[in-house]
């Protein structure tokens, strides 16, 4: 027997090792699922802080815009009440024998003091004419050289267009007119047959007034029609054949320089700065966006016409960069690339077949071209020396094809043979620049709206080569706009004449009698463009300074 008393040393048993794994593998499992959550949770409170990081950033953004758009509507309000107290101390201090006052606020090239062509806006942000910035031609300087282009004043909008200094929105309780009262023309009658209410093929022209100055408070109902943010005061003298309502709005970044429809009045176009947009017009939605990726985006690039190829998938833009870009709409890229001009494109329009497009460029010249083979078949210049602004501001090719017509910064109106290049007419009568020609549906009249403030409506001779052409052709003066005429544009129908002007209204003319049907303000700026839809249903767009694109209805109320 052992002295020592002791338990012998044994080896623990296999149960007990597991068991001491098993505590281990519990402890560690639940260490991990700790990382886990500390991780997920780490995880959440960085994304968190990136997301209040952006709110952060876009809240500074905003900031700055906002500090921005405070900024340019403190200049607007300056300029506008600078430019009051100029027209109050003209209207105190007249000043006789001057010709119109040159729009200020309205920059062009070296050597051009008047305002901007059809383009004018009166918004916050400068205006363009289709060569201009963002609208129709400026309104050529005193004399000499091409349109300049559209200052960026705050009278114009976004981008600016070309258009006169803006003027401040009319008073609501005063219409837009001439100044010259309705009765210019006591009968309603025309004085002929025919569109152009005046018989034979001289004489002198019909002088036609639109509103005198009313009060929209003091129109019968009946004669009166207002929506949220526009309204439209029928003409008293005549009797109301239509009924005129807003269809669409689209509000863009700058501003709205040239609007036209598909030849099934599907869609519409809307020229901006750097960019074309093309929407429905039944459902409203934006269905492309045009631009050229590869042109230069630091500064400004007025879009300042657009014409749709009758087949409805090709769109032609001109821009102030020289080109003239065929758009794939549906693949939204450019097919074709016309080059030869050496000014701003103001004007598209392609023939009613789709076999050529006519443009018209502050360069002095019009020209025909075979869009498909990328060809131009005809330069038609502008070659009078006595001529110092005879950059050409407007385009219209008539319903047979056979003829083109331009306005020019010199107060003619040509039209030449599409087939020859010839020059066929030579119409001379408005007292500057004209912005806008348009030919009537029966092809032999033609329309034409100029900074004089007037439209004038021509006969042109039915054979263009016998001695027809020396008789007087303009048969119609139409006079009631305030300010500069920039666009005018015909129904389908023949029935009437639509004009836009820098005094923000639209006007639609009876082209039987010259009178005025009603008068719309549904702009805040220059309405710089008009547009009537070919498509079956009535409508009409209008393109602003106000950096909006607007459709609208005209129907016929019933017998």
């Amino acid at each position: 027997m052992s002295v020592y008393n002791h338990r012998p040393m044994v080896p623990p048993t296999q149960n007990r090792l597991i068991e001491l794994l098993d505590a281990v593998r519990a402890e560690f499992d639940q260490l991990t699922q700790e990382a886990i959550m500390c991780k997920s949770q780490r995880d959440e409170f960085e994304h968190k802080m990136n997301n209040q990081i952006q709110e952060m950033n876009l809240f500074q953004q905003n900031l700055m815009e906002m500090e921005r758009m405070q900024q340019i509507i403190k200049k607007q309000y300056e300029e506008e009440i600078a430019r009051l107290r100029q027209q109050l101390e003209q209207v105190q201090h007249p000043q006789h024998g001057s010709g119109p006052p040159v729009a200020s606020g309205y920059g062009g090239p070296s050597g051009y003091a008047q305002p901007p062509p059809p383009t004018m806006m009166e918004s916050n942000q400068p205006v363009h004419h289709p060569s201009y910035p963002s609208g129709p031609p400026p309104p050529p300087s005193q004399h000499g050289g091409p349109p300049p282009p559209m200052s960026s004043g705050p009278s114009y909008m976004n981008g600016g267009a070309p258009h006169p200094a803006s003027t401040p929105p009319p008073p609501q309780n005063q219409m837009v007119s001439s100044g010259r009262g309705p009765g210019a023309n006591p009968s309603n009658k025309p004085s002929g047959a025919g569109p152009l209410g005046a018989s034979g093929g001289s004489g002198t022209p019909n002088m036609m007034t639109g509103y005198a100055d009313m009060d929209p408070e003091a129109v019968p109902p009946n004669m009166k029609v207002e929506g949220p943010d526009w309204f439209a005061l029928f003409n008293p003298k005549v009797p109301r054949r239509l009924k005129v309502d807003l269809v669409h709005t689209f509000d863009h970044g700058s501003v709205v320089c040239c609007v036209k429809f598909s030849n099934d009045g599907r869609y519409l176009a809307a020229g901006c700065n750097q960019a074309t947009y093309i929407y429905d017009t039944y459902s409203a939605q934006r269905i492309a966006v045009l631009q050229d990726e590869n042109a230069n985006r630091e500064g400004d690039l007025y879009i300042r016409s657009v014409s749709f190829n009758p087949d409805g998938k090709h769109l032609a833009t001109g821009a102030e960069d020289k080109q003239i870009r065929i758009w794939d709409i549906q693949k939204k890229r450019i097919r074709r690339v016309l080059q030869g001009h050496d000014q701003d494109i103001y004007s598209l329009e392609f023939s009613r077949d789709g076999s050529f497009l006519v443009s018209g460029s502050g360069d002095r010249t019009a020209r025909i071209w075979d869009w498909n083979e990328s060809r131009c078949i005809h330069v038609l210049p502008i070659q009078e020396l006595d001529q110092k602004d005879p950059g050409v501001t407007s385009v219209a090719i008539s319903p047979d094809g056979r003829l083109v017509a331009a306005g020019s910064l010199d107060k003619v109106v040509r039209v030449w043979d599409a087939t020859t290049g010839q020059v066929l007419e030579r119409l001379e009568g408005h007292k500057d620049s004209v912005y806008s020609v348009a030919f009537m549906p029966d092809g032999k009249t033609l329309v034409s709206g100029s900074l004089d403030k007037t439209l004038r409506m021509w006969q042109l001779a039915t054979n263009m080569y016998s001695n027809e052409r020396g008789k007087n052709p303009c048969k119609q003066v139409f006079t009631g706009h305030k300010d500069f005429v920039l666009s005018v544009a015909t129904t389908p129908d023949g029935n009437w004449i639509v004009s836009g002007s820098k005094d923000r209204g639209v006007q639609f003319w009876d082209p039987y009698t010259g009178q005025t049907q009603f008068m719309l303000q549904g702009h805040k700026n220059s309405v710089i463009s008009v547009a009537t839809s070919p498509g079956r249903r009535p409508l009409f767009a209008t393109g602003s300074g106000d950096n909006r694109a607007r459709i609208w209805s005209y129907e016929p109320i019933g017998p």
